[in-house]
């Protein structure tokens, strides 16, 4: 049975991975995992039971069969693909396991190395010098970022045809980018865009002892602190930029990692950097703990934006702001040559047509009011967008209302109220959705419920049974997408700083870009106290479109307009402290009562109808048309605009 014979090459195998020694009637391995076994007297931690068909690790407490074994060391997590490897690296038939389909490849460099292990004790050097000199027959590193001085610094190579030392001269082999992580060890990674779906658990393979990637760096002295992250090539990248880094390669090396640094005094904390994902994040909170634990000083910095998973990624999607999140996190200078030479924008050039190529520089999200989209050109892109009117005008209730509905699409919504509390926010959408559903059953409009109705409890006692039902309906209806809804207090605490963190935050715990909405503008905290409101206000204005550039999502800011524009149409002087308001934003939105500035206007008669009439200006669109008017009907005490029909 093709199984029983994989299983019996367990012993060939860990010999294949680490050194053994003789302990009385028995064999002790150090273990490949987790590296305990290398004592004074090398009596090793794994051991293999006396039938040679299990292992066991005394000090990290894993033990299983091959395959077991196999999928630690791979990080091959499904059994199906730890057989179909064994079956690679033994070169054992599996008949009907198997349906592997090899792309066969010429060059004979790794059949060269193919019994190295057996030979020369594991010395790969002679290997690493002969794939560096091919390392420019593949431009893979050079895709992932890499230069040319980074390659040689670190000896990575490139074989056009390899296979494992373990594995048979009849097993196909494929393009491989070489990195040494030491003498007897190094990765290697699978460099064609598109790998074979049965070949895909093996696209990074590692090859003698299990090593931690540049762990070296642990024993010398750095004027800059070390990032801890999980990949070689992330490693490669932080170093890239002008960083220090160690790749841990894998869960199984945290205990090889707190080894290292045993003894060890660090000059500073370590940075912990690991992908950005739930795995990688679940092994960051285990390897905090330990260090935690054996009192080593660390600190965690995130290395990416939006949905970016790792460093490298990272680098190749924006190079410039990778080398910043590197710089601030070791909090030292940006080497001024890399920021420099960031500036040529063949850096960026790849990745600009790649987003057209992929559309992420046309992504929008509507905001459900047809005409608004349609004058947008869809709806809201990544930009900073300020709403601004008059008091009683409704721009709040008009930015929320479009925050439910972006909402209602399953995008997240980040809601900074510094004025509202988040029940009055709450109670205002399932106020709205009251109105709404009158309206589309023709019902009798004196049944919805205002905010005060939906939340003074001593109410509902005098409520019929439809008035009842209607409450829960809209309530039902909220909740199908608040869990997009994320609404933080404002206590006079908040400024644009702390709203880059919230949304990074966001974007950290829920994996999400939410869309941001500031209510209000004028009283985000100052960032500097002597400042004047409006050095104040233009600073927020800046720093907000920043946060749009940087995190990629729409930022809707609410802004009231200065005294003098009561009676007058919106226009760009009617926002107070003006000046980086008209010039930063990327669309700019004024309320407005229909007919004023006309003859006869009175505002407060305005005001006093139900629906009131109010027009939206597109007073500034950098992308788009301008100057265009929306009507809508705005029911002011059920906190609902609806839209006007194109005449």
């Amino acid at each position: 049975m093709p199984l029983n014979q994989i299983k019996n090459q367990l012993t060939n195998y860990v010999k294949g991975l680490t050194e053994h020694s003789i302990k009385g009637n028995r064999k002790g391995y150090i273990c490949p995992l987790c590296g305990s076994g290398t004592g004074r007297n090398k009596t090793g931690a794994l051991s293999i039971d006396k039938d040679g068909l299990r292992w066991k690790c005394f000090s990290c407490g894993r033990g299983g069969d091959i395959f077991d074994l196999i999928g630690f060391v791979e990080g091959i997590d499904n059994f199906s693909d730890q057989l179909n490897r064994a079956s690679e690296i033994f070169n054992i038939p599996l008949g009907n396991y198997s349906q592997y389909d090899f792309t066969n490849h010429h060059n004979d460099l790794n059949k060269k190395y193919k019994t190295i292990s057996e030979k020369e004790g594991q010395d790969f050097i002679d290997f690493y010098k002969e794939a560096h000199a091919h390392i420019n027959e593949t431009d893979y590193a050079h895709k992932r970022g890499l230069s040319d001085e980074t390659l040689n610094r670190f000896m990575i190579g490139y074989v056009k045809n390899w296979k494992h030392p373990n594995a048979s001269e009849n097993i196909t082999g494929s393009p491989r980018l070489i990195i040494p992580t030491a003498r007897d060890s190094y990765f290697a990674r699978d460099t064609r865009d598109e790998i074979p779906e049965c070949q895909q658990n093996y696209a990074k393979s590692k090859v003698g002892k299990v090593n931690i990637f540049n762990g070296n760096a642990l024993k010398k002295i750095f004027e800059k602190p070390i990032f801890i992250v999980e990949g070689e090539i992330d490693a490669l990248s932080i170093m890239e930029v002008g960083g220090v880094a160690v790749g841990l390669g894998g869960t199984s090396n945290i205990q090889k990692l707190l080894k290292t640094l045993e003894g060890t005094k660090l000059q500073h904390p370590l940075i912990l950097s690991l992908d950005n994902d739930s795995a990688g994040r679940e092994m960051q909170e285990k390897l905090a703990h330990q260090l935690k634990v054996k009192g080593i000083p660390y600190k965690i910095a995130k290395l990416t934006v939006g949905d970016i998973k790792d460093p490298n990624e990272m680098l190749v999607t924006d190079r410039q702001t990778f080398s910043k999140l590197v710089a601030e996190a070791s909090n030292i200078p940006q080497d001024e040559k890399e920021c420099h030479l960031n500036l040529s924008t063949n850096r960026h050039l790849q990745n600009f047509v790649d987003e057209i190529a992929d559309g992420d520089n046309a992504l929008f999200i509507p905001t459900n009011f047809k005409g608004l989209d349609k004058l947008l050109d869809g709806g809201l892109y990544d930009g900073l967008y300020i709403v601004g009117a008059i008091s009683s005008l409704g721009k709040t209730t008009i930015v929320t209302q479009i925050a439910d509905q972006i909402a209602e699409q399953g995008y997240d919504v980040l809601i900074i109220s510094l004025e509202m509390a988040r029940k009055e926010i709450m109670a205002k959408s399932i106020s709205r959705n009251t109105v709404k559903e009158v309206m589309t059953n023709d019902g009798d409009i004196r049944n919805a419920k205002t905010v005060r109705g939906i939340t003074t409890g001593s109410r509902y006692e005098n409520y019929n049974s439809e008035e009842i039902k209607l409450i829960q309906n809209a309530v039902k209806s909220y909740s199908q997408y608040a869990n997009h809804i994320y609404i933080v207090e404002g206590i006079g605490d908040i400024d644009v700083d702390k709203v880059r963190t919230i949304v990074s935050n966001h974007q950290k715990f829920t994996d999400n870009t939410p869309v941001v909405v500031i209510d209000y503008l004028q009283i985000l905290a100052p960032f500097n106290e002597r400042a004047t409101d409006k050095q104040n206000t233009d600073k927020a204005v800046i720093e907000l479109k920043r946060i749009s550039r940087d995190f990629k999502t729409p930022v809707i800011a609410i802004s009231s307009f200065n005294r003098d524009s009561y009676n007058n149409i919106a226009s760009m002087q009617s926002f107070k402290e003006s000046g980086a308001i008209e010039y930063s934003s990327d669309v700019l939105i004024g309320l407005q009562f229909k007919g004023v500035g006309e003859i006869g206007f009175d505002v407060n008669d305005a005001k006093s109808r139900n629906p009131r009439e109010i027009e939206l200006v597109i007073l500034k669109n950098r992308n788009g048309r301008a100057g265009t008017k929306i009507g809508f009907d705005f029911y002011a005490m059920f906190n609902y605009f609806d839209e006007k029909k194109e005449s």
